[in-house]
């Protein structure tokens, strides 16, 4: 090797080490400074502590430089050994210039031998292809194509499946549209009836009120609702939220639970499902006090107490704005004054009327119409048979077997006559919410499920000792595409499973 290039190594790596020196010493004196810079900002504090500090900074820049200042030492007593170094591989690289040489050659051979090897490789390669091809009876095009045509064949459905979305959100949009327009043009009246039905308004104290209902991440919203069963909307409307059910006593109980966690300030999940249960014991008791004083207002006696009871569950539905508690007494009181009229049974006819709408009290829970739910229940509580007639009969689902029936009928259609009505899109409404819930219910494991959004959501809370996270998956998935199979809707139904471990211990 030429001794000029060992002396410029030797330079340059004299050179470094210079630099390493100078930029441990730089880096030395930075920190120094900032040390410095701190204990005065700490100084500027006026108490011990800072005084503390500084003292404590000036030590460690003072070992740092000591330590930069005995390993410089140390380098340079490394490199006057480098040097020795350098002499002794001087030598050594000569020889193995040599050595290299050799190896040179044997790895010409050896690059050789590895060509030949591939080529061996790349012909076996070949050959198991070809014998793949055989075994399976196709060629590789063949293949790729019957490959390319699956991928495309998934493609293509879930473009259709896209292409229905989209022409669903159209067709809902232009309905919403459409019902905009027919609802200034009958001055809101249905805008109205449904805010009614499906709608409790709930005033707040305050704006600031809304972010501890929702909670921090949403935890207290998603508890309310989960424990009420219902749908807290939180918008722009000021000073208020709107507690949203299909089903009316829900709806009053989520109303009232609401109301009385505002008062009194303490919401978390564990207060709210106490409230939510102690309102559903209160609202229980308003069913039955309604119930024993609608018959007292319509002077009915000897009703089964199961049956007020179910009476007063109506207390809290309507029908196109009419309360139908305050209509079922309506109805009796004009029963009676028909029957009287004509001569036929007052009593009969009265309770007749009283009762023909009580089914609507239970058809959110069972299937069947009202009508028919209401008769086999007042007939399982010893009501009068003709008056289980009239129940049954009042919208003609089964012949009508005495004149107390037409009257019943007759004083329904002269109470509840009225302009505006859309009682067919009301009723389909309510039985396909009704029907979304039972079919969820229906799977295994499947604890509660409570339709929420207008219809557009369902919420499935599972036996978490039945169904694990997995199996909640896999339910959601399944549940999903029964409801695509079997049912008919706008838009789109978003199914959430929620499975809870609760652990609870008493300390004695």
């Amino acid at each position: 090797m030429n001794p000029i290039n060992l002396i410029i190594e030797a330079l340059v790596l004299v050179v470094g080490v210079a630099a390493g020196y100078l930029f441990h010493r730089y880096q030395a004196d930075q920190r120094a400074k900032q040390q410095q810079e701190k204990a005065d900002t700490i100084l500027k504090g006026a108490n011990e502590q800072a005084r503390l500090i500084e003292s404590q900074a000036r030590e460690n820049a003072v070992k740092i430089v000591q330590a930069a200042e005995a390993e410089i030492k140390e380098r340079r007593i490394e490199l006057s050994k480098e040097s020795d170094r350098l002499d002794k591989r001087r030598s050594e690289l000569d020889s193995r210039a040599d050595r290299l040489e050799q190896r040179e050659q044997s790895v010409n051979k050896r690059q050789s031998q590895v060509d030949k090897r591939g080529n061996e490789i790349d012909k076996l390669y070949e050959e198991q292809v070809k014998r793949l091809e055989q075994i399976a009876e196709m060629s590789t095009e063949d293949a790729r194509k019957e490959l390319f045509a699956a991928v495309e064949k998934e493609a293509r459905g879930d473009q259709a499946r896209i292409i229905r979305q989209i022409e669903a959100e159209a067709r809902e949009e232009g309905e919403k549209r459409a019902r905009k327009l027919i609802a200034d043009a009958i001055q809101r009246v249905a805008s109205e009836h449904v805010a009614e039905v499906t709608r409790a308004v709930v005033a707040l104290p305050n704006e600031e009120m809304k972010g501890r209902i929702v909670g921090r991440n949403g935890r207290n919203i998603k508890a309310f609702e989960q424990a009420a069963g219902v749908d807290v909307i939180v918008d722009d409307t000021p000073d208020s939220v709107t507690v949203s059910c299909f089903d009316s006593v829900r709806r009053e109980i989520g109303r009232r639970a609401l109301e009385k966690l505002i008062l009194d300030g303490r919401i978390h999940p564990a207060h709210i499902e106490k409230v939510v249960q102690d309102e559903t014991k209160a609202v229980e008791k308003i069913i039955n006090e309604s119930g024993e004083q609608a018959a007292y207002d319509a002077n009915i006696s000897g009703l089964h107490p199961e049956v007020l009871r179910m009476m007063g569950r109506l207390k809290f539905r309507t029908s196109y704005g009419q309360n139908q508690l305050a209509h079922a007494v309506e109805v009796s009181k004009l029963a009676g004054i028909l029957a009287a009229e004509i001569g036929a049974n007052v009593e009969l006819s009265k309770q007749g009327g009283f009762l023909h709408d009580i089914g609507k009290a239970m058809d959110h829970n069972q299937e069947g119409t009202h009508a028919m739910l209401g008769a086999e229940f007042c007939k399982r509580y010893g009501v009068n048979p003709k008056v289980v007639n009239a129940i049954a009969s009042h919208h003609h689902e089964v012949e009508q077997e005495s004149v107390e029936a037409v009257i019943a009928e007759a004083a329904d259609a002269i109470s509840g006559a009225r302009p505006g009505a859309r009682r067919e899109d009301l009723e389909a409404y309510i039985k396909r919410i009704r029907t979304l819930e039972e079919l969820s219910t229906s799977f295994d494991g499947v604890e509660q499920a409570f339709a929420i959004q207008a219809g557009r959501e369902v919420r499935i809370i599972v036996k978490p000792d039945k169904i694990d996270d997995l199996t909640s998956a896999r339910l959601a998935r399944d549940i999903a595409k029964k409801i695509e199979e079997t049912m008919q809707y706008p838009g789109q139904i978003k199914v959430t499973v929620i499975r809870e471990t609760r652990a609870t211990e008493y300390a004695k």
